[in-house]
């Protein structure tokens, strides 16, 4: 960041005004329209094929999923891909509690039954119609939630508040996501199990390679017959081909989603949402906040949280110089970097190394300016993706 230079946001899609205003206006300028940004913040925009500059340090999504953004890519050059996980959780927890008592109530095709109601006899075809939607009741019923993160917590804490029984599996469940799962959750040994024994299930898993069409042809007939599936989720979790037949074989009830499929589209037992996880005021609030918050923690300190290619670091301020390196999780960095700051007899007052599958992240406090030389001699380094240096003023 360059002193007295405006650093330049460059917002893509709609991010609530509330989180922008987090940027302060003396040292940051929010446009819609830059050549080379210093950060990108984005909702929705697939930025596969997008130019970015050489600039930029850290791209920011104001939302949970990531899928749009190439991360990969990124990494590469050392940049983090920060989220805001959780922000939207209450949102996306009422609209599955929607989506249960819809399905349980047989709420969408009562509506479509009452749209087409005539005024002549209209209470005869009330009291005539009204059978065939009977539904059930929630309270006794099992929900199954596969993915226990913020989310699917919020979710199985609701149920049980509704009198329903839950049935968890996450074999990747985090300390802090476990502590704040309600005890009467019991947990399943696996997916089959959650499927063979529940009356709903709710998926609340990230999309990678390993739950791509998690719910998929050969294990579509282990589902409990009768029963609902909920994907809020993301998309590709679930193959529509598998729906289909688990819907015209009666092994599914009722499959709601917030993402309408060309497949399933105009299917009776579909009741498909235009992607309504978190849309509310509410979760864009909370979203923006949260992602503007960690960017400029990133920016202006160098800290990490919430970032999807990298590790979390965070690490107080000792010192005034601080460096910031991205590196590959490879053996004998970090003597490299402390070696490359010795022979320029810059002391180290404090350091932090954090690594995460291949990338590797060191915070360096040092006692004296570190010259530009430095800076250049730390890229130079086998392994180096990035180094910034951030000096507070003094």
């Amino acid at each position: 960041m360059v002193k007295g230079k405006k650093c330049e946001i460059l917002v893509i899609n709609s991010i609530a005004q509330v989180g922008l205003k987090r940027f302060p206006a003396e040292r940051y300028a929010v446009v819609k329209e830059a050549k080379d940004p210093l950060a990108v913040l984005v909702r929705s925009q697939d930025l596969h094929k997008f130019e970015f500059g050489p600039s930029l340090k850290a791209v920011g999504r104001a939302g949970a999923g990531v899928n749009n953004i190439p991360v990969a890519a990124l990494s590469k050059r050392g940049i983090p891909v920060f989220n805001a996980p959780g922000a939207n959780a209450n949102a996306v927890k009422e609209l599955v509690l929607a989506g249960m008592l819809i399905a349980a109530r047989n709420l969408a095709p009562a509506l479509e039954f009452t749209k087409k109601l005539k005024m002549e006899d209209l209470e005869k075809h009330v009291e005539d119609g009204k059978k065939q939607f009977a539904g059930m009741e929630l309270p006794g019923h099992t929900l199954g939630v596969i993915g226990l993160g913020k989310i699917g917590s919020l979710v199985a804490d609701a149920a049980i508040r509704l009198g329903m029984n839950v049935l968890g599996h996450d074999p990747h469940i985090t300390v802090e996501a476990a502590w704040s799962l309600p005890s009467q959750v019991k947990r399943a040994a696996s997916i089959d199990e959650i499927f063979k024994t529940s009356h709903f299930v709710s998926l609340h898993v990230p999309l990678v390679e390993k739950t791509r069409h998690l719910v998929n042809a050969k294990n579509i007939d282990h589902f409990h017959t009768g029963a609902v599936l909920l994907n809020f989720s993301r998309e590709g979790v679930v193959s529509d081909e598998a729906v289909a037949k688990g819907l015209e074989s009666g092994r599914l009830k009722w499959y709601v989603t917030d993402f309408p499929s060309p497949a399933l589209l105009g299917n009776a037992r579909v009741i498909a949402l235009p992607h309504l996880g978190a849309s509310t005021g509410e979760a864009e609030d909370n979203s923006a906040v949260m992602v503007v918050d960690q960017l400029r923690e990133y920016l202006e300190n160098g800290n990490l949280q919430n970032a999807v290619n990298f590790p979390e670091a965070s690490m107080p301020r000792e010192a005034p110089y601080r460096l910031a390196i991205a590196n590959a999780n490879v053996p004998d960095m970090l003597g490299r970097i402390s070696h490359a700051l010795g022979r320029r007899k810059i002391n180290i007052h404090n350091m932090l190394n954090k690594s995460k599958g291949d990338m590797a992240y060191t915070l360096v406090d040092a006692d004296t300016p570190v010259p530009a030389g430095v800076v250049e001699e730390l890229c130079a380094l086998d392994g180096v993706l990035a180094v910034r240096y951030l000096p507070v003023d003094v």
